[in-house]
């Protein structure tokens, strides 16, 4: 493979930033350039719900220069993308048209879920990485718009919650008070203290991890003067002390004892004030500051999906611990799930030939086995749909929101008659809802045959023979309930497939 060079290009909401790769035959990533520019889009999007004609063309200046620089660098590929700041306001496609007509560069628009699983890319890559989330790390992964704390415990995402407040949407918030630091201090505080009790208390479920790794601006400039230890971390304690002593300082006074060359940015208090309070509430022992952002994570995405890095962390673990824990959460985590889980996997496997879908369909299957009964906890009667809305309601690192849709429509779809086309066309494109309909008729057949609960099988193979699917069964109980039932939902799964499944039983004694 030759040299390639890569340009990143994030859109966010105070500012807009080029970093440019260069990738190596060794599948090396090395960055060769870094280039920001303030544009304060958020200044508009967060109090006018859309991007003024002034900011779009200071926008569209800062785009043309880096399309200059592109050039220069020779770049081979880029990616340019924008989360917050443009996917929520009114005139998000005009906007997007005209950075197209005028820079002749596309921007692609992240969801929240794919904005932070791409952040978080840049962390995996590294081999520090791994042993802190297998002590425990929470990740606090700061915006213009909003802040992401993803908890991993024993080397696996665990949860993961987005909280509506950022650096620029503080400032919007509070510009009124700007000037009156002990005001703004506190009015900061309790707008942040609220959000972090109820995750506290609704996330971290009493667990403590060991460290906080924090993404995002400004905090290598503040910390920038600090002793760390050897592996780069710095106790949590001497973090605290060391942004303490700017809590009652105007942004003014902050940019200048840190010698920045912005000296009047408002976002430095906001900034100050948010990563003491993260690190105080998670009360972490040590504070990682990996010094990677967007930027990055945009190239090692980019790199690992043209097979030019191999990622080295289990994401599709991530995904499924994830999933155990938000069903856990509901009380929707049992031995039934897991059997489910294991019938319906079976199942997929045995149908490859048929199906047509690939590995990652067959980890949003296991997904939705997992978070099957979850709505359960909120109503017995309407407990698919409850699922539905919980599922959709939550966020699953690594998932994008149309992955999301798909579990969450698989998990109501193997428990109610599949909808028509028509009525979720606003939701999914066609590829999607094929995929649904199939995911949905295994996951369907797998619950039947554990139908009463209980348990009863011991071990489940399956074969395809002709146009049957052969499910070996081993049990040491009568399966009267599940094989009196089975044919209804074996029918919903031959319309799919046109392949009719049967259940060969095989009783074992201890």
């Amino acid at each position: 493979m030759a040299v390639k060079t890569f340009a990143a290009i994030y859109i966010g909401s105070y500012e807009v930033s080029l970093k440019i790769f260069e990738l190596s035959p060794k599948k090396q990533l090395r960055k060769i350039d870094y280039v920001r520019s303030r544009v304060e889009l958020g200044r508009d999007a967060f109090t006018k719900g859309i991007i003024g004609y002034e900011l779009v063309e200071e926008l569209c200046q800062v785009l043309k220069e880096f399309s200059r620089m592109m050039e220069g660098y020779q770049v081979t590929d880029y990616r340019a993308y924008s989360s917050t700041v443009l996917r929520d306001v009114g005139n998000e496609l005009f906007v997007l048209d005209q950075i197209r007509l005028r820079t002749g560069i596309e921007v692609g628009i992240l969801s929240n879920s794919e904005h932070r699983f791409i952040g978080y890319k840049s962390l995996a890559v590294n081999p520090f990485f791994e042993k802190l989330i297998q002590e425990g790390a929470a990740v606090a992964d700061v915006g213009g718009g909003s802040m992401q704390i993803t908890l991993f415990w024993k080397g696996k995402a665990f949860t993961t919650q987005q909280i509506d407040l950022g650096l620029m949407r503080l400032r919007e918030r509070l510009t009124h008070i700007e000037d009156r630091v002990v005001d703004y201090e506190s009015q900061i505080q309790e707008l942040i203290d609220k959000e972090l009790a109820i995750y506290r208390e609704l996330y971290l479920q009493g667990k403590k991890p060991k460290y906080v790794i924090l993404l995002g601006d400004y905090i290598g400039d503040i910390l920038k003067a600090e002793d760390r230890l050897e592996d780069g971390t710095i106790e949590a304690a001497r973090f605290l002390k060391a942004v303490k002593r700017f809590s009652r300082k105007n942004s003014g006074e902050i940019a200048r004892e840190l010698n920045l060359i912005r000296e009047q940015d408002p976002l430095l208090t906001a900034s100050v004030l948010l990563y003491r309070r993260v690190t105080e509430e998670i009360g972490a022992e040590y504070v990682w500051l990996p010094g990677t952002n967007i930027n990055d994570g945009i190239a090692i995405d980019y790199a690992q999906k043209h097979k030019m890095l191999k990622p080295e962390h289990d994401f599709d673990g991530d995904i499924l611990s994830a999933a155990r824990a938000l069903a856990s959460r509901y009380q929707g985590y049992t031995g039934h799930t897991e059997v489910v889980l294991d019938t319906a996997a079976a199942i997929f496997d045995a149908m490859k030939r048929i199906h047509g879908m690939s590995r990652r369909e067959r980890l949003l299957l296991k997904s939705a086995a997992i978070l099957k009964d979850c709505g359960l906890y909120v109503s017995q009667v309407n407990g698919a749909d409850s699922s539905y809305g919980i599922i959709m309601a939550s966020e699953i690192i690594g998932m994008t929101h149309l992955e999301r849709e798909i579990v969450a429509s698989t998990v109501r779809y193997a428990e109610s008659p599949l909808a028509p086309y028509e009525e979720v066309k606003d939701k999914m494109d066609q590829q999607s809802y094929l995929i649904v309909a199939k995911l949905a008729a295994i996951l369907k057949l797998a619950a039947a045959l554990d139908q009463s609960r209980r348990q009863k099988l011991r071990s489940v193979k399956a074969r395809l023979s002709d146009k049957q699917l052969v499910i070996q069964v081993e049990t040491r109980e009568n399966m009267v309930l599940e094989k009196g039932l089975f044919s209804v939902y074996a029918d919903a799964f031959e319309r799919i497939f046109s392949v009719q499944p049967v259940i060969k039983e095989k009783h074992v004694f201890d």
